[in-house]
């Protein structure tokens, strides 16, 4: 079996700390509860373990940005995220605004961040890769899109 096919992906090895390998942590940002379940669940059929925010302030908080955690660094490895995806549009801070703040932050830059959206803008698109972000997905997702983006982001780490 070849080394680059995506079916011996689980065998990649991540950071070995605590278990055998360690399963992609993916931090899904999406106001939609609906959308949100739908991408949870993909990634869990794709085994990644996943961690939800219904906002992206609340998932600057979450990656230890929020305004009034900025001294607390991601020192503690059980939070470490392998990938943020997050929806474009939502309320109070979009999926945009979230991809710089992590882009700007020493601690979080090299974490590959993914923007879906239902609506298909090539400027939105262009402008959001140009800033650093990994894949612009277009919702509803698929586990077609899942899979694919998660070969994308093995094959990117070796």
């Amino acid at each position: 079996m070849n080394s680059g096919s995506c079916s011996s992906l689980m065998e990649v090895g991540y950071d070995h700390h605590h278990h055998g390998h360690e399963e992609l942590h993916v931090l899904a940002v999406d106001d939609n509860l609906i959308d949100r379940k739908l991408v949870e669940k993909l990634l869990k059929i794709s085994s990644c373990k996943v961690t939800t925010a219904e906002n992206a302030i609340r998932a600057l908080e979450y990656l230890g940005l929020g305004d009034h955690n900025q001294h607390m660094a991601l020192t503690n490895n059980n939070l470490k995220v392998n990938l943020i995806i997050t929806d474009y549009c939502m309320p109070g801070m979009t999926g945009f605004e979230l991809l710089k703040k992590v882009k700007e932050s020493s601690n979080l830059k090299e974490v590959p961040v993914v923007i879906m959206s239902s609506e298909y803008i090539p400027t939105r698109i262009s402008k959001c890769l140009a800033s650093g972000a990994q894949m612009f997905m277009q919702k509803p997702l698929k586990l077609s899109d899942v899979e694919k983006l998660k070969c994308h982001l093995m094959n990117s780490r070796s």
